[in-house]
């Protein structure tokens, strides 16, 4: 900017402001930088008891032990994820704690630990003043538009990569049309994080010390706690000051009933919303938890917990996939998957839940979903019933004795089994007299903090007889295990030794003391043959020859136009044959499993149960966007086991039909990996049937992004070419459970009955 007279705006004759009770222990990270004593002068001017650290001579636990009221990260040269020091760690650590603010250097830390770029601003500037544009919110509160500010940075962020828990809360205006051009300040949607590129610390900048006045009035971690404290703060005039959270026990429940409270605000997410889509049947399906954590392959049900963070321990395993984990551990043998929802001091959220549950759609034998949380209130049991929560956490210390009972009885009416947590005798009295059915004694003392595995052993002779006691925290060890199992102990909730387990089930057998427990994908794999499909059969003769070869599916086109559809008289016929032929080695496997097993993966039980028959060949049906209601009539005239879709028809039709769905996809195409709809995913080219060979390197990175999945396969095969495809497939090849054939078995238009044998033989010899 070029007209803006250069005005001194430092405080000459400074006047201090009386000390802030809530700013008594501010810590300034100094990231060597010499502004960094102007903006020290500032916060003391406010009122705030500074301390200075440098940003190499201080380490995130040292930080967290001075227990900082505020954190403000200095200006400083370099780029923030290579100069920094501990400023980064020390953000992502406090926000959501703390009100945090990053100045210059540290609001591109902010940027960067919310997983935005910090690149080039186009221009190096050094002194210059330029005019701000802001939303008038947070540190913008009460202030005019078009402030000078000063710059010093040749950095910033970009609008396209702003990550979505940003928001632009200042910049200097583009064009002549006033958009927003280069970012000078972000603010966290829900945490109380503020950072600014300019200097408001500078002797040029208008207003520098109004924003830092503004900063140092803000109160907790989030902006709901902020509001709410505000509010108090501003009727204290006719109620007594609010007390002072004297644990973290006490400051989370305080921050959780903030921002529940915010959240019931807003509209589609009001309790009475919630309601109307209880009521119009959108929960996902549940099962007894009770019943669930009777159901293990242990001695002792496990209880696996996703939990990026603690209070005691920091930050755990930030970067987790909540889903991805749940599969694991359903993988493992948990009979119940734990999710913290908290989002400040456990990093969770209700969206992490949502997610664990769709990952489970459709195993068998699903692990029970715990929605674990600080919960108070009616409407975090219906939202957490929503997002598919099988059961809840209800913290007897949390509670008074008629909202526990109320909670507790509200729960049930939904259906679910609270579990109830205690700690002392008194807790443990209560949770009986509720006539609870599942009791989880807390081995750590939620108001120290402190872990004492012995505590549920003391409390396991005070649980009502046909209660469950759960053991709650600090399990890590094998010998922890063999003691509960002693003491009577009917399941473990275990944590943070799992998060940071690179390969859970491994971590789960060694705390079990147990070994070579065959998975479900090894059972998927290696329990049973490939199964072969002969597709395009236009002969009873030819469906008759495949079924004593070995085949396992016939398929027949049922797609007027296609060269080898066929009508209904010939229909019929293979039909009969299908129905009534013998195959040459009876199935043992199909629909096998013990009573108590290990969840195994929708794909894998369908592939197990639905895609074989004991004693006779399926006969599959394939059609091509055509209407449904001659799908289903199709299906009841010809008695098919399977219907195939090849074309754009939707997905959910699987769930409108009465047998199991093979739906077509190309490789990556979306849908393809989808839970509780087709039985299973056949690969093959678009419209199928012209021996064009699909590229092995695309079959193997769809396969191998995740682990779950399980495919037909089909394109170009041939009884020259199957095995070799699949050995090309590596350790992917595992993966694929039938291997789908047409014009490989052809001569001359016709199919050669040579061929389906050889076919046969050489699929079935591949594995």
């Amino acid at each position: 900017m070029t007209n803006l007279d250069l005005v001194d705006h430092s405080p000459h004759h400074p006047s201090p402001a009386a000390p802030l009770p809530n700013a008594s222990n501010l810590i300034l990270i100094d990231n060597y930088d010499s502004f960094t004593w102007n903006v020290y002068q500032y916060l003391v001017l406010e009122g705030a008891a500074v301390s200075v650290v440098r940003n190499d001579e201080i380490t995130l636990d040292e930080l967290i032990a001075r227990r900082p009221t505020q954190l403000v990260v200095s200006p400083g040269p370099g780029h923030p994820e290579r100069d920094s020091g501990v400023s980064r760690d020390a953000i992502a650590h406090f926000a959501g704690k703390i009100p945090v603010l990053g100045v210059c250097m540290g609001e591109q830390c902010i940027l960067s630990v919310f997983g935005g770029e910090v690149v080039f601003a186009g221009e190096i500037l050094h002194g210059k003043t330029s005019s701000l544009e802001h939303d008038a919110r947070g540190i913008y509160d009460g202030l005019a538009q078009g402030l000078p500010v000063t710059r010093y940075h040749s950095l910033a962020g970009t609008h396209p990569s702003l990550p979505s828990c940003l928001e632009v809360s200042s910049w200097i205006a583009g064009g002549a049309n006033g958009a927003k051009g280069i970012i000078m300040g972000v603010r966290h949607r829900e945490f109380v994080v503020e950072g600014v590129q300019f200097h408001p610390e500078s002797i040029l900048t208008q207003e520098g010390r109004w924003m830092i006045r503004n900063f140092l009035t803000m109160q907790g971690g989030t902006w709901a706690e902020n509001a709410s404290l505000q509010a108090a703060r501003a009727d204290t005039t006719s109620k007594p000051a609010q007390k002072e959270p004297t644990s973290v026990l006490e400051r989370i429940y305080q921050n959780r009933r903030a921002s529940v409270a915010a959240q019931m605000q807003l509209p589609s997410l009001r309790q009475a919303d919630l309601q109307a889509s209880y009521e119009s049947g959108l929960s996902p399906p549940l099962i007894s938890f009770a019943e669930r954590i009777r159901d293990s392959v242990y001695p002792m049900a496990l209880m696996a917990e996703i939990k990026r963070a603690s209070p005691s321990k920091g930050d755990i395993a930030l970067s987790t996939s909540a889903p991805q984990q749940a599969r694991a551990y359903a993988r493992a043998g948990a009979a119940v998957i734990s999710v913290l929802t908290e989002p400040v001091w456990f990093k969770g959220s209700i969206e992490d839940l949502r997610a664990v549950r769709r990952a489970l759609e459709g195993m068998s034998n699903r692990p029970a979903v715990l929605r674990k949380d600080f919960v108070f209130d009616e409407y975090q049991i219906l939202e957490a019933r929503l997002a598919g929560a099988d059961t809840v956490l209800l913290i007897v210390k949390m509670l008074d004795a008629a909202t526990l009972t109320r909670l507790y009885r509200y729960s049930q009416s939904l259906g679910m089994e609270p579990l109830v947590e205690v700690n002392t005798v008194e807790e443990m009295t209560a949770a009986a007299a509720l006539g609870s059915r599942v009791i989880g004694v807390n081995n750590r003392n939620l108001t120290s903090f402190e872990v004492d595995l012995d505590t549920t052993t003391r409390l396991t002779n005070l649980v009502p007889k046909g209660s469950v006691v759960c053991a709650l925290s600090g399990i890590s060890r094998p010998s922890d295990v063999q003691s509960y199992q002693k003491a009577g102990v009917g399941a473990l909730l275990v944590g943070e030794a799992l998060m940071r387990s690179p390969k859970v089930e491994t971590a789960v057998e060694a705390l079990f003391g147990v070994s070579n427990q065959s998975t479900t994908c090894e059972t998927a794999e290696h329990g049973k043959d490939l199964l072969v499909k002969i597709c395009g059969t236009r002969t009873a003769k030819a469906a008759k020859v495949a079924i004593d070869a070995g085949a396992d599916l016939i398929g027949m086109i049922l797609v007027e136009g296609r060269k080898r559809y066929v009508d209904t008289e010939t229909a019929l016929q293979i039909s009969k044959i299908v129905h009534e032929s013998p195959k040459a080695v009876a199935s043992t496997t199909a629909g096998s499993r013990t009573a108590s097993s290990k969840a195994m993966d929708y794909f894998d039980a369908m592939s197990t149960t639905c895609l074989t028959h004991p004693t006779r060949a399926l006969l599959v049906g394939v059609f091509q966007n055509q209407p449904l209601a001659h799908v289903l009539e199709q299906q009841r005239a010809l008695n098919l086991d399977i219907v195939q879709l090849h074309g754009s028809e939707p997905i959910e039709w699987a769930s409108l039909l009465p047998v199991p769905v093979i739906r077509s996809f190309n490789p990556g195409e979306p849908g393809l990996h989808t839970r509780g709809y087709h039985a299973l995913p056949l690969l093959d080219t678009s419209g199928g049937g012209s021996g064009q060979r699909l590229r092995t390197k695309d079959v193997a990175e769809t396969l191998e992004k995740d682990e779950g999945l399980r495919v037909m396969l089909a394109g170009g095969l041939d009884p020259t070419n199957v095995r070799q495809t699949l050995h090309e497939l590596g350790e992917a090849r595992k993966r694929v459970v039938v291997v789908d054939v047409s014009s490989g078995v052809e001569e001359n238009g016709a199919q050669s009955f040579d061929k389906i044998r050889a076919f046969v033989t050489a699929a079935k010899r591949s594995r």
